[in-house]
């Protein structure tokens, strides 16, 4: 053990752990309880057909997520989108972007890149 060490480290969990029940949530920002909660992101939209990482078919409704973010399996609701299921990730999938699937590649143009808050459901 350092110096110090047997000092300090209670202190520092103590400290620690008190900012983060203190704050009501994870080191991620999401809330420790089961409530909705709302989240500003990057909405873009895509066409792909397949299927997801959950093995779910793609449709409207699947949203690509970052799973340390939104886990896979969350339920959301995007406005101007409606409800949707985080059930895919992507390698340009990080942070505060989420993927909208669209029937045709004329309705994901017609969506494009927007700024919205959407409604996390745990």
């Amino acid at each position: 053990m350092g110096r110090g060490t047997r000092r300090w480290g209670p202190l520092l969990v103590a400290v620690l752990g008190g900012a983060v029940a203190a704050s009501g949530g994870s080191a991620l920002g999401q809330p420790a309880d089961n409530a909705p909660y709302r989240l500003k992101v990057d909405a873009v939209a895509y066409y792909l057909p397949g299927k997801t990482a959950l093995g779910v078919p793609v449709r409207k409704g699947v949203v690509a997520v970052d799973p340390r973010l939104i886990p896979l399996g969350t339920r959301l609701h995007i406005p101007g989108y409606g409800p949707g299921l985080a059930a895919d990730v992507g390698t340009a999938i990080k942070g505060r972007i989420i993927d909208l699937w669209f029937p045709s590649t004329a309705a994901a143009r017609q969506w494009g890149r927007r700024s919205v808050t959407i409604t996390v459901y745990r």
